[in-house]
C-alpha cells in the first residue's frame, strides 16, 4: 500500500525540480498529521435565546417511562372517546343548568383524562371549616408536570388557568383550554407580566377560581423547581386565600410514574401518543390546608412551598447527567429515587372545592 501511494505521488509531482518535489512532499506530510491531530469538535445542541428571567427545568427524554400497555383498539378507542366528549361538552354545558354546570365541568375532565388512560384519586387535607365557599374567589397553586395537569386540577373546581399563550394553537387540548378561558403568558416577555397579574386579580376579585403553576415550566415529577412569586401577587392584592394542592402521577403499583411528563424537546402529539399507550396511571391530588394571602407574596409563597414539598429537597444535579448547556440539554440518566407510595386510600366523602 505505502510502495502505491509514493508510485502515485511521485507520478503527479514528475518534472517539477528536486528542491520543490521534497518541499510539496513536506507540505503534505504536515497537512496530513494537522489533520489527524486536529481536535474534532462535538456536535453543539443548539439552544435558543433564554433570558435570564426564564424558567428552565433540566428534565428531558431520560426522564420519561416508556409504557407498553394498551394495544391498537383501546388506543383507537380512547381517541374516540375523546372525541366524542370534546364535540358534545359545549352544547350540553349550554344545556345544563348554571347551578349544575360545576358539577358537569368536574365530571367531563375526569372523563376526559379516563378516556386518556389516567384515573383521578382526591385525598381532602383541609381543615373541617377549610371550605371554600361557592362564589368566593380562589387562587390554585400545584407543580407542573404535563399537560394533563390542567384537567386533573379541574376535576377538583372548574377554574381558569395562567398557561403558555401557544396552548391555545395546539391539537385537541387547545379546545380545552378556549373552553377553560386560559390566561395566556409569553414567559419570554417580562413586560406582559403586570397585564397577566393583573387579569389573574380580576378574576379573583370576581369570584372566580385561577390555576397557576408557579414553578413557570415543567419537570417530570422526580424533581421539582422552586415556586416564583410573581402570580402571587394577585392573591395578596385580592385579599384571595390560596389553596395548595399537591399533584403527582402514580402506576399501578403505587409508584411514582413519569409517563405523563411533558419535558425537553418533545411535541404535544409525541407526549399524547405515549400517555394513550400507557395503563394504571393514577392522578392523585392532595387538597392541603388553605393558606391565607398575607401581606408578603414571598412569604405566601415560602408557606405554600412548605406545604407542597415539606423537607423534600431535590438536588439538580444528583437527579440527571445533561449533555450541553441550556435549557434544550438532553437528559442522558435519570436518578430513579426511592418511590413514594400511594396515600392512604381517599375519603369517599371528599367535598369539592366549590359545591355544583
Amino acid at each position: 500500500m505505502t510502495s502505491s501511494v509514493v508510485g502515485t505521488e511521485a507520478k503527479q509531482l514528475r518534472g517539477v525540480p528536486g528542491d520543490s518535489v521534497v518541499a510539496a512532499h513536506r507540505s503534505r506530510v504536515a497537512d496530513a498529521r494537522c489533520l489527524v491531530a486536529a481536535p474534532v469538535e462535538p456536535a453543539r445542541i443548539p439552544v435558543p435565546p433564554v433570558h435570564a428571567w426564564t424558567p428552565v427545568s433540566p428534565c428531558g427524554s431520560g426522564c420519561v417511562e416508556v409504557p407498553t400497555g394498551a394495544g391498537l383498539i383501546r388506543r383507537a378507542a380512547r381517541v374516540l372517546g375523546i372525541a366524542g366528549l370534546l364535540a358534545a361538552f359545549p352544547v350540553v354545558n349550554l344545556l345544563t343548568p348554571s347551578k349544575r354546570r360545576a358539577g358537569l365541568q368536574r365530571r367531563c375532565a375526569r372523563w376526559l383524562l379516563r378516556c386518556c388512560g389516567i384515573r383521578v384519586r382526591v385525598i381532602d387535607r383541609r381543615g373541617a371549616a377549610e371550605g371554600a365557599p361557592s362564589g368566593s374567589g380562589l387562587l390554585v397553586v400545584a407543580g407542573h408536570i404535563g399537560w394533563a395537569d390542567v384537567l386533573a386540577l379541574a376535576t377538583v373546581s372548574p377554574m381558569g388557568f395562567v398557561a403558555r399563550a401557544d396552548l391555545v394553537a395546539w391539537p385537541v387540548l387547545g379546545r380545552v383550554a378556549r373552553l377553560m378561558r386560559v390566561i395566556p403568558i409569553e414567559r419570554e416577555r417580562l413586560r406582559q407580566l403586570p397585564e397577566v397579574i393583573a387579569a389573574t386579580s380580576a378574576r379573583l376579585a370576581a369570584g372566580e377560581r385561577v390555576g397557576v403553576f408557579p414553578e413557570g415550566t415543567t419537570w417530570c415529577g422526580r424533581a421539582h423547581g422552586r415556586f416564583r412569586p410573581a402570580l402571587f401577587q394577585a392573591a395578596v392584592d385580592t385579599a384571595t386565600p390560596v389553596q395548595p394542592i399537591r399533584l403527582r402521577y402514580l402506576s399501578a403499583g403505587g409508584e411514582l410514574s413519569t409517563v405523563p411528563a411533558f419535558v425537553g424537546a418533545e411535541g404535544f402529539l409525541d407526549s399524547a401518543r405515549r400517555v394513550l399507550r400507557a395503563e394504571g396511571v393514577v392522578a392523585e391530588l392532595v387538597l392541603l390546608p388553605v393558606e391565607g394571602p398575607g401581606t408578603d407574596r414571598r412569604d405566601l409563597v415560602r408557606r405554600c412551598e412548605q406545604a407542597l414539598r415539606g423537607d423534600d429537597e431535590m438536588r439538580i444535579d444528583e437527579h440527571a447527567t445533561a449533555l450541553g448547556t441550556g435549557p434544550t440539554r438532553e437528559i442522558v440518566a435519570a436518578a430513579r429515587y426511592p418511590a413514594r407510595r400511594a396515600e392512604p386510600a381517599p375519603d369517599r366523602s371528599v367535598a369539592p372545592i366549590s359545591s355544583d
